[in-house]
């Protein structure tokens, strides 16, 4: 079930190494592509560097010699605008109001005033967050700051969207909430996606493909191919024997069966 990218990925991962100053040897030679608008989960038992790898791609810690890293062609050496970055705890500030809060990295940027003012209010459309626009980050739900902070990212219109445990902090019903709100933006965006997650399930119920990292240093053992049709919802697709069978088998790939 390995899978090819295509001739012309929107990211290139070659030959990529990391050791910190501390002497960790975080990754080993990682070497991957992802295609324009595709959906990459990373899988990987925690301490692997999958972070570390979602960082480096990101332009936020460099990489040792020897290796490459390209979105769109172009080599990474810092953070790039065409990059969206959503971690896993969210840099809402607590003064400034949901509205506020998703426009501000916008607003640093100085885009046009009309044209932000257009993109906030189809984003609050997008998110389903309309009616929330002068609530504060403590008057909302995790997951509803979870929307928020995947709608800072994405009102600067990012092509490519980096996603580092973005669900990992929630409990399991809003998790799996959010998971089927992903891919329904994902589905009318279509950004290239690459998420960092350690729920096997997540990964099969979201990603065209899943890379499977090896213990430190993190080395990719496997290119998984989800073999599943779109559109995916979860009472339909959790239910195949195609899903139970790619769960399964990267249970065995990660020695958790």
């Amino acid at each position: 079930m390995a899978s090819s990218a295509s001739a012309s990925p929107t990211i290139a991962v070659r030959n990529v190494s990391k050791t910190f100053d501390t002497g960790t040897h975080a990754l080993a030679s990682a070497d991957f592509t992802v295609g324009q608008g595709e959906f990459v989960a990373v899988l990987g038992p925690s301490g692997c560097g999958k972070s570390t790898l979602l960082r480096i791609i990101a332009g936020l810690i460099p990489f040792d010699r020897g290796g490459e890293v390209l979105v769109n062609g172009e080599p990474v050496t810092r953070p790039r605008p065409e990059t969206g970055v959503v971690f896993q705890t969210h840099n809402l500030l607590p003064w400034l109001t949901i509205e506020k809060n998703i426009r501000l990295a916008a607003e640093l940027r100085r885009i046009d005033r009309a044209e932000l003012d257009a993109k906030v209010r189809a984003m609050f459309k997008l998110l389903r967050l309309e009616g929330f626009e002068q609530r504060y980050p403590h008057e909302l739900s995790g997951g509803m700051q979870q929307r928020t902070a995947i709608g800072q990212t994405l009102v600067l219109g990012p092509s490519v969207l980096l996603m580092d445990e973005p669900f990992g902090a929630l409990d399991a019903l809003t998790r799996d909430h959010l998971n089927v709100e992903l891919l329904r933006i994902w589905q009318e965006q279509r950004q290239t996606v690459l998420l960092v997650t350690h729920s096997i399930a997540e990964a099969v119920f979201l990603a065209d493909r899943v890379l499977v990292m090896s213990d430190r240093p993190g080395r990719i053992i496997e290119d998984f191919r989800v073999d599943m049709p779109r559109p995916r919802n979860p009472q339909e697709t959790k239910g195949t024997p195609r899903f139970g069978e790619a769960v399964l088998h990267l249970n065995k790939l990660m020695g958790v069966v």
